[in-house]
């Protein structure tokens, strides 16, 4: 079932951090990794995104859970990255008849995959360590954003887990009615539209209510708004930010030495 709380335990020094640290430090992170057009610098950011799990409480089970379709795209960003470049450079690993795979687009493809193992790692680690309603008051709090934009949100997150129930809902009722795809792969996609579109309509009407019951409850008021609980940001999460700056600059350096680091320029 889709959830947004956090899975990882509330004692640990990452979950006790600030959600806005947390966010930054992803952030930094995850930009010197997709800035960078190396191998090198991805990789020791993603060991350096490993070394800190034990300090994040989360279990391996659900982390794992949460980002193996993320790694599977980086997978599959790899491998077509690797079997289809235009150039076909360096050291032919394999060849079998129209397969073949250079060092060159090989090292390419894993420069990539690794870039999105650690923007999605990076993500995962702050948001499963965050809860939030923490997170929207750090948000009106410490960048001062529009209280009515961030409460919106929050509450536009917190119907997500609904939508997972309700595609449920529809595809029992219709597979009592007899509506299935079976193996026809035609009738597959036009139920799984027909399903999607009545779940877009189901949510439409869903956000039209709440935006009136929030509005009514003066949510729309030009009143300042006071906050149930205070975040603050502790010397511990300036640490964090800190320490997210000191290994992206390491990360850089170390890639540096060993001579592999290029920024990434789109062309």
């Amino acid at each position: 079932m889709l959830t947004l709380a956090p899975v990882s335990d509330e004692r640990a020094p990452i979950a006790r951090a600030n959600p806005i640290a947390k966010v930054a430090a992803a952030a930094l992170v995850s930009t010197t990794a997709l800035l960078a057009g190396d191998w090198l610098t991805p990789l020791l950011l993603l060991a350096a995104l490993a070394a800190i799990v034990p300090f994040t409480g989360i279990r391996p089970g659900p982390l794992a859970h949460r980002l193996k379709w993320l790694w599977l795209a980086a997978g599959t960003v790899t491998a077509v990255n690797t079997l289809f470049a235009a150039e076909k450079t360096g050291t032919t690993l394999l060849s079998a008849g129209p397969l073949q795979i250079a060092s060159d687009p090989l090292i390419d493809g894993a420069a990539l995959g690794l870039r999105v193992c650690v923007a999605a790692t990076a993500g995962v680690l702050g948001f499963a360590t965050t809860d939030p309603t923490d997170l929207a008051d750090a948000l009106t709090q410490q960048l001062r954003t529009s209280p009515r934009f961030t409460i919106g949100s929050l509450a536009a997150l917190r119907m997500l887990p609904l939508l997972g129930a309700e595609w449920r809902q529809i595809t029992t009722a219709r597979r009592a009615r007899g509506m299935e795809g079976g193996r026809n792969p035609i009738r597959r996609a036009r139920l799984f539209a027909s399903t999607m579109f009545t779940l877009l309509v189901g949510a439409l009407r869903r956000a039209g209510r709440l935006a009136m019951a929030m509005d009514a409850r003066g949510f729309d008021s030009a009143v300042p708004r006071t906050h149930a609980r205070t975040q603050r940001m502790r010397r511990a999460d300036w640490l964090i930010l800190a320490a997210a700056a000191a290994v992206s600059i390491a990360a850089v350096a170390l890639s540096v030495a060993y001579g592999t680091f290029k920024v990434l320029v789109s062309t």
